[in-house]
Parts: structure tokens; sequence; C-alpha cells
């Protein structure tokens, strides 16, 4: 074992942030690294020391695995945490790091190139009888040969490009006659997003619901999995509402879908911590998709119900200590929720919003937990994603999280930009999700493009109002007796005059 004595968080914003905070529990120096948009970044302020990488944009400053790796041999770093996105899923950084001489905290290169790529990832589990979505077993480029794969099927069918995520590169075709378009769409996309044309075909299962495995392993072959998460609440393919458990789940069928997330895993040889996503459909039928070689954004509900911090044991296993528990040891308390809030729009399609917080004052309270890296007054920066903060909440039972969550977000003032944190209250209070009978089209089928709008006042409402208008003009107007009440100084308390200045 090789205790990790001077960490470099290769990341920024609230996961940077997050990564710090446990190090610094642990003992562990710390070191930030920043973009110059960046510079005064919580994140930067917080570690023990941050150095500049380069301009704003990430390919000039958080992509540059190269001053990352100079900064570590100037500062001493012995380990690098790469968070999540960026570098976090790169094989070929993860294997300079470790030439380097320095401990990466994730999961080897080899682990990382199988499964960073969904069509090895699906060849590797084949043996361990794992389900998986009818399609093609390989990358296909022949339209006419994939338009005959796609009648076998049977449409509807997703064409998917086989390095992709984030859903780029990911087209549901759903008859002949668009396929041709649709899948050379899907190749410019993956070629621009990726650099690899690769696509293979799925069949589409309609009315899915994401539930994704958070596993765990070490470098001794110990493999757990810490139950799973509910995601199904998405905008563009990407999450916005997570829960833990899952309300669908029962025992029987988390036993099983643990089962083969723990042997995808061991497909791989992975150790650290990754997550296995599945597709589930209304049958109860659960099929592979992929398996993310990284910590994920929604890692707080999962230690939320199991009490563990997640960022602690990947750098204990990156040390190359054992795991301290076994399966039976682990069990679910409660239930979690978190909500992204973005900087979005969903009243104009989710759209990215820009500019400065003018007010930012965080929810706070019992089972309340912000994770965030912005404070009043800073702007958000265009360069990088526009997720402000994940808000989550934990009580004894679903309806408790739930309401806690309606509370939390009601304490959450942010004003000066757009944010989800309207649509969070719209989503916990639809009978579709109270009821558990949603999937990952509750957009499509539960959020109209109006449904934020203020309702109009009834009939009865406008008539009062009506009335209290009429009152006030006829007070205003010339030649009636001013009331003594509309010189602010000869009324209220004598603070409220000081206050005003009269």
């Amino acid at each position: 074992m090789t205790k990790i004595k001077k960490l470099l968080v290769a990341n920024r914003g609230e996961i940077a942030l997050r990564v710090l905070r446990s190090a610094k529990e642990m003992g562990i120096a710390t070191v930030a690294i920043f973009s110059e948009a960046d510079r005064n970044a919580l994140h930067v302020r917080y570690a023990d020391e941050a150095v500049c990488v380069g301009p704003p944009a990430s390919k000039d400053s958080y992509l540059r695995g190269d001053k990352i790796l100079e900064v570590c041999r100037q500062l001493g770093v012995d380990a690098i945490h790469p968070g999540y996105g960026f570098l976090s899923e790169n094989a070929e950084f993860a294997r300079q790091v470790t030439e380097a001489g320095l401990i990466f905290v994730g999961p080897s290169p080899e682990a990382m190139n199988i499964m960073g790529d969904k069509l090895s990832a699906k060849q590797a589990v084949q043996a361990y009888n794992i389900p998986l979505v009818p399609g093609t077993a390989e990358a296909i480029s022949d339209v006419q040969e994939a338009r005959r794969i796609a009648a076998e099927v049977g449409f509807p069918i997703l064409i998917k490009a086989s390095a992709g995520g984030g859903g780029k590169g990911m087209r549901i075709v759903n008859s002949d006659a668009e396929f041709e378009e649709q899948m050379q769409l899907a190749i410019n996309e993956a070629v621009s997003a990726f650099g690899n044309g690769a696509v293979f075909i799925e069949k589409f299962v309609t009315g899915p619901r994401h539930i994704e495995i958070q596993v765990l392993g070490d470098e001794h072959g110990n493999i757990v999995h810490l139950f799973e998460r509910e995601c199904s609440i998405q905008r563009r393919h990407q999450k916005v509402i997570e829960e833990a458990p899952s309300s669908v789940l029962t025992p029987e069928l988390r036993a099983e879908m643990g089962r083969c997330a723990v042997d995808v895993a061991r497909a791989c040889n992975y150790a650290g911590a990754g997550t296995v996503e599945f597709l589930l459909d209304d049958k109860h039928n659960f099929y592979f998709l992929e398996m993310n070689t990284r910590l994920q954004v929604e890692h707080p509900v999962t230690e939320q119900i199991t009490g563990l911090d997640l960022v602690k044991e990947q750098i204990r296993v990156a040390e190359g200590q054992p795991l301290p528990f076994r399966q039976e040891d682990l069990t679910i308390t409660g239930h979690s929720l978190e909500l992204r809030v973005y900087a979005e729009d969903p009243q104009n399609n989710f759209l990215p919003d820009i500019g400065t917080l003018t007010t930012y004052v965080r929810p706070q309270g019992p089972g309340v937990r912000v994770d965030d890296g912005f404070e009043q007054g800073m702007d958000i920066p265009i360069y990088y994603d526009p997720m402000i903060a994940k808000l989550v909440v934990h009580g004894a039972t679903r309806d408790e999280a739930i309401a806690r969550m309606l509370r939390a977000i009601a304490e959450y003032q942010i004003t000066g930009i757009e944010t989800t944190l309207a649509f969070g209250t719209y989503v916990l209070n639809h009978p579709a999700f109270v009821s558990g009978n949603f999937d990952t089209n509750f957009i499509r089928d539960h959020f109209p493009a109006d449904a934020l709008k203020p309702a109009a006042p009834d009939q009865a409402t406008a008539e009062v109002a009506a009335v209290l208008a009429a009152m006030l003009l006829t007070e205003k107007k010339p030649g009636a007796t001013a009331a003594a009440s509309e010189t602010p100084a000869a009324t209220g308390s004598a603070w409220k005059r000081n206050r005003l200045g009269v």
C-alpha cells in the first residue's frame, strides 16, 4: 500500500471542491488547477495550493494533461483525482499518470478502454450472461446492411455512437424511410463529438426507466454494489433529477441487477468507483447499457442511503487498501433525492443561461446538502457545463424526501439567471412522479411548454383586483384630500422613518 500525501484535483467547480473536502478530512495536502476564467472560484481558494493551467477554453486548460503533469512535478504531487468530465475517462491520460510514477484515483487504463467503447463493453460482458438490448454486436457503416438489420430487430430502433455519451451521436429511427438520413446524422455527430464515427444499432425500448447501479472494487478482487439510482427524469438524454433507491425495484430485482453490475465490473477487473447503467422496460426486464468508469454526478444520493463517502473509498482503493466491508454488510437507510440546479431556462427548451448570481442563498436545515462551487456575485461562465449546484436531500421515507426537497427548493434563492429550480418543484408535485409511474419520457409526456407560466386569475379574483385598482386611482386624483398616511415620514415606526431617510 502507498499512502497518498499530496493530491491534485484535475477538475473544477463543485466536484473539485467535493474531492478537496474529503481529502482534507483524510489529512492529505491538496492542489487545485484552474483556468483564467476560474481564478476566483471557490475550489481555487479552498485548496492548499492552486495553479493556473491556461485560458478559459477547456481544450487549453482542463484538458491539457501535459500541463497538469508538469504541475504535479513542480509541486511534488503523488496522486491525481480526475473528478468527472474532462479527463476522467481518458485512458491515455490515466496511462500517462501512472507512467509518471503517480497514482491515478480511478480504474486502470485497460478497464477504461474496455468500458469506454459501448461495443467492446458488450463483448466483454457476454461471458457473464448479462441481458443486452437486441441489436448489432459490432460497429456498422454499410447503410443497406444496417437497414436490413434494423428491419430484423424491428422499428423503432436506436442508432448510437460506439464512443458516445451524453446523448451525442444518438438517433431514434421510427421507420425505414428515415433510416439513411438518421444514420448519416448520427455518424456525423459522432465524428464531431468524439473523433470516431463508429455506430451500432439497438432496439429502441419504449417507455424505459434509466436505472444505474453503483459499484466499488479494490485491487484485491473484491467488488460490491451500493444499490441503485433512479435517473429517469432527463432532458436531451441527460439527467436532471435522481433518487435512491428506485421506487419500482423489488428486493429480488435489486439483488439480480446488483449481481449483474458486479459481474460487469469483474469482466474488466475493475478497481475503484464505477457505475453500471441499465434500461428497465415496463415489464421490469432490464438490459445492460454501458459502464461509466468514474464517479458520477449523482453519487451523493448513494452516499446518503449508505452512509459512505465515495471519494474517500476511491482514495483508499487507489492507495491499495482492501474494501473494509462485504456485500452483506451494506444496507439501504432512508431515501434520497438530487436535483441538478442548472443555469438553464426550462421554459425555453432548457437552453443554458448566463449572467451574474445577483442573489444566491443556499437552503439549510435537516437532511439538506448542497454541493456547489459558486457564491453570490459570481458569474456563470459560458465555457463549461451550466450546472450551478447539486441540491440533495435525505429522508426516512420517499414521501419525506419529496417534502424535504420541495421545502429546500423554496428556500433556495437565486436571481440573475434562469434555473431548473422551478422545474424541480413541478416534477416533485406531479402525480406521475409522486406515484412512481414515470419513465425517461417524463418531459415529453408531462411537461408542456407553458407548464411554469403563472396561472391566469379566475374571474372573481380579476374583479376584486379591478375594484382595488379603481379605488387607488380615485385616491390619487387631483383635488382629492391627501391622507396623512401618504407621507412616509408620518407613518410607521421611528426605525422605518430612519431607514427611509425622512
